[in-house]
């Protein structure tokens, strides 16, 4: 069987990145390793109690990965929100939203119905797109 282990975020700043996930949304470090010979960090964080998928968070590459000016470009893109999305699951969107702004995050919009469930999002320090949404009961009736 083949299983999701990790997604991954381009950051612009592994720090903030790392700070954010922590200490605002409460995750945890999966993995901290710098491989100094390829001046490489791997950072992974993850939500506790769902110890089997991460969340790397993974630097914008510069030379010789991407030429300077591509970097740059993904680096835009990223802070624009183009990068992709990571989305969450809970409960209790209200009450996760209520929770999260007490910790700093900001969010785009207020927790709100929609056919699937309740959903809000909000960004994290490098633009990417993060939507958290309370899935509900699907009623075919309502289609």
């Amino acid at each position: 069987m083949i299983k999701i282990a990790n997604a991954q975020f381009w950051v612009h700043d592994q720090d903030d990145a790392l700070e954010f996930y922590t200490k605002k949304l409460g995750w945890e470090v999966r993995a901290d390793v710098t491989m100094e010979a390829w001046h490489f960090r791997w950072l992974c964080v993850g939500p506790p109690g769902q110890d089997g998928t991460g969340l790397v968070l993974m630097p914008i590459p510069g030379p010789p990965m991407l030429d300077r000016e591509a970097s740059a470009q993904l680096g835009d893109l990223v802070a624009k929100g183009a990068g992709g999305t990571l989305f969450l699951e809970t409960d209790d969107c209200k009450a996760a939203y209520e929770e999260l702004i007490e910790r700093g995050v900001v969010f785009n919009d207020p927790p709100t119905r929609q056919p699937y469930g309740i959903d809000t999002s909000f960004r994290d320090p490098s633009g990417n797109n993060v939507r958290l949404t309370q899935v509900l009961e699907f009623d075919p009736g309502r289609v």
